[in-house]
């Protein structure tokens, strides 16, 4: 197993050379990268690459009854499972064009779920009806949601605040390494809100997108999402326990079109429910965040009605993508349903279309994630009532190999 982990990492780095966005991370032997820089994706290297993947693939069969342990059997899954995703990759690289619902199976091991108008129509007419001022529910929600936008001078306390808090929170539950840590920077012109950049020896450096608005909520969901209990922490206990400890080799890179995403993203979103269960975040935001924004929280309880139901709204953003890629709908279509039924401003659902261009299918990890991570969670005994079960669970699928086909 150890041989084809090697190979798999070597061949994952050759595919991530024609194509910038398929290697997030690696903190592995250099000497394993591509000596030259890559040329035409051509038909021979598309042969040449399939071959490889064929030949692993074809060792992982005959290792199939490698599973002494549990957790060697989740190690055997996981890798399988991003060779298939590799295996994919190429195809789409030699002009393979894939259905939405083809390419999120083959890429991050899942079905996604069809959401008709209808479901997001009895969203927006619970929103109708509690929304202050005239005009469409587009409009008004934005212009509501204008008296929780964090001022630009105040995002790095505001920040700095809701990490120090997720931080403290998941450190009474999860040991990390001792010496993981990470920092933060403002950027623009971005087609993402966050992106968190892990670097290897348990550091990351997390981006803050400062192009459109950020409200109050962000602070926390991005504190969380990127940094504790989310993605810094689930890429420094891979490092740690398999890379480190295990010497899994697999673990030195992280392929963001495959499986692993998935659960990355789907525990990253889940892990603020861990962190802040019942009301513990909205009490947190009123007495510590909305006093450092300089916010008035008079209205933030119908603030906090409104988002609940807006999370409903996040299914709109799959559909806008389903029918973007699949070719059923134009640029203007989708943003025009973005603006209707995400409640996007217009410059929010082109930035989500230049997302849509860059990554595909990608956005149905951070819902469909969610709820996959959630249900195997619930499923098994963590709940609000039972929140160190929750915390164990949890933390069990941020340092083993997991894929999303395991969790269901």
């Amino acid at each position: 197993m150890n041989s084809v982990a090697e190979k798999y990492v070597k061949l994952a780095l050759k595919i991530g050379s024609y194509d910038k966005d398929f290697i997030d991370a690696y903190y592995g032997t250099q000497d394993w990268k591509p000596k030259t820089e890559a040329g035409e994706f051509n038909d021979s290297v598309y042969q040449g690459l399939n071959q490889q993947i064929n030949s692993l693939l074809d060792e992982m069969e005959a290792l199939s009854v490698y599973s002494a342990t549990e957790l060697e059997k989740l190690r055997y899954r996981y890798l399988y499972k991003q060779l298939l995703a590799c295996k994919t990759k190429i195809f789409m690289l030699n002009g393979v064009t894939l259905s939405f619902e083809e390419e999120a199976q083959a890429l991050y091991d899942t079905d996604v779920p069809v959401h008709n108008e209808d479901f997001f129509k009895k969203t927006i007419d619970e929103l109708d009806k509690i929304l202050p001022g005239k005009g469409s529910v587009s409009e008004r929600i934005l212009s509501f949601k204008e008296k929780f936008k964090i001022p630009e001078n105040k995002l790095k306390v505001v920040f700095d605040a809701a990490i120090k808090e997720c931080r403290s929170r998941t450190l009474k539950h999860i040991q990390l390494p001792p010496t993981e840590n990470f920092s933060v920077e403002y950027v623009k012109n971005k087609p993402w809100g966050a992106y968190n950049w892990y670097k290897g020896n348990f550091f990351s450096v997390i981006q803050v997108n400062t192009d459109l608005p950020i409200y109050i909520d962000r602070a926390i969901d991005l504190a969380a999402h990127e940094g504790y209990p989310g993605h810094h922490v689930y890429n420094a206990l891979l490092e740690w326990n398999l890379y480190r400890k295990k010497e899994w080799v697999e673990f030195s890179v992280y392929l963001l079109f495959s499986p692993q995403s998935l659960i990355a993203e789907g525990t990253a979103n889940y892990g603020i429910e861990v962190a802040f269960p019942g009301n513990e975040r909205i009490k947190f935001e009123k007495e510590v965040l909305f006093p450092l924004a300089g916010l008035n929280s008079n209205e933030a309880d119908l603030y906090y009605k409104v988002l609940e139901l807006q999370k409903n709204l996040s299914y709109a953003g799959n559909e806008a993508a389903r029918n973007f890629l699949n070719g059923k709908w134009n640029e203007q279509q989708t943003i025009d349903w973005l603006m209707k039924y995400n409640l996007r401003s217009k410059e929010s659902a082109e930035k989500y279309i230049d997302f849509i261009k860059q990554y595909r299918t990608y956005v149905i990890n951070y819902n469909v994630g969610m709820d996959i991570v959630k249900n195997y969670i619930e499923k098994n005994g963590g709940s609000d009532e039972s929140p160190s079960k929750r915390w164990e669970l949890f933390k069990n699928l941020l340092s083993t190999p997991q894929t999303p086909g395991g969790l269901k």
